[in-house]
């Protein structure tokens, strides 16, 4: 499929972005352009694939998405190589999870490769939005939405697939050496429900919780599973692993409640590549806090495409806090993160043939 491509009339003059990309913060700035493909059941799937201007969406009032939330989406970076080049890290992998979003979601699956091409178009066309600042990234947010116009509960058959690019800086504001967060009593997802899906309405779950956990001065909410209230599951928007002092690490299971994120994917194999025991199994909260206490566990990281490799210093409810470790980051989490931002950048040898060049 041809991309039509429609240059923005009135691009932000290069003087206010190079300005505006000094502090790009994170996911409050846009770049000039976005993708668009279109589906429609009636008229043999996907069509009008395009590049254009970033402007509003035109959505009649009762399109689907609005009342039955029939939405999904992805989170991936852009980065600049060490030459110059551009690159993207693992996109296949978004791209496969997207489609099996889409199916959880009774939504029309995106062939990869159209996918794979509307990132690499959007990257090409605002490239000039990377950030100057150190660190700086271009995140792409493909997302589809369901627009057809109805009110009856139905899978519906038109559907408008979209990347969007926004130059990114620290995504965390606290800026602190290590990450601090709250125990929520709220639970993300339950078995058999859409935890496994990037849909938005996980999202919106956490969104209360969250709240909570900025205004007392965390950084992130942790979720611990419905049914017993007393596995660790995930943070608000990144997985966890622990590092135990036996040379183990512990990660939560993907058991249909958890997302099964890209950066933890890749975390399992490099750290098994530094000679350490890897180990999917249920690890609970209060294990947690005993084994902090103990010095069993040595430190906790957090990870995810935002985030990439964080320590956990610090976890808090309303039975009482705990420290991991001397609070702040600890040596395999330094180590991951170096190895895994130096792949994503160039700096470090991509051995796993995950990054894709782009120019």
């Amino acid at each position: 499929m041809e991309f039509t491509q429609t240059p923005h009339p009135s691009p932000m003059p290069d003087n206010d972005r190079i300005e505006a990309l000094k502090d790009p913060g994170f996911g409050s700035l846009f770049s000039d352009h976005m993708a668009v493909i279109d589906y429609d059941a009636e008229k043999g799937g996907w069509h009008s694939a395009s590049i254009g201007p970033r402007e509003p969406i035109m959505l009649d009032p009762a399109a689907s998405v609005l009342h039955y939330a029939q939405e999904i989406f992805e989170g991936m970076k852009a980065y600049r190589l060490a030459d110059g080049s551009m690159a993207l890290f693992r996109p296949e992998e978004n791209a496969r999870r997207f489609n099996k979003s889409a199916v959880r979601m009774a939504m029309p699956e995106l062939p990869e490769e159209l996918f794979l091409e509307a990132c690499k178009q959007m990257v090409a066309a605002d490239k000039a939005w990377f950030p100057s600042v150190e660190g700086g990234s271009l995140y792409l947010r493909p997302f589809m939405i369901a627009t057809e116009a109805f009110l009856g509960v139905r899978p519906a058959t038109q559907y408008k697939f979209m990347v969007i690019a926004s130059p990114a800086g620290n995504y965390f504001k606290s800026g602190a050496p290590a990450v601090s967060i709250w125990q929520s009593e709220y639970s993300r997802a339950a078995p058999g429900g859409t935890g496994a899906a990037k849909t938005g309405g996980n999202y919106a779950a956490s969104l209360v919780p969250t709240g909570e956990a900025f205004a007392r001065g965390h950084d992130q909410v942790l979720f611990l599973d419905a049914v017993e209230k007393k596995w660790v599951e995930e943070l608000g928007g990144m997985n966890l692993f622990f590092v135990m002092s036996d040379g183990s690490v512990i990660t939560p299971p993907l058991t249909g409640t958890i997302l099964p994120g890209i950066t933890r994917a890749s975390l399992i194999e490099l750290i098994r590549e530094e000679g350490l025991d890897v180990r999917e199994e249920p690890y609970s909260i209060d294990q947690w806090r005993n084994d902090a206490g103990s010095g069993r566990l040595l430190e906790t990281m957090a990870c995810g495409t935002a985030a990439v490799v964080t320590p956990v210093g610090k976890v808090e409810s309303k039975d009482g806090a705990f420290v991991i470790g001397n609070g702040g980051p600890g040596q395999l989490t330094s180590t991951i993160r170096e190895k895994l931002v130096g792949i994503q950048r160039g700096t470090v040898d991509d051995t796993h043939g995950w990054v894709m060049r782009l120019d």
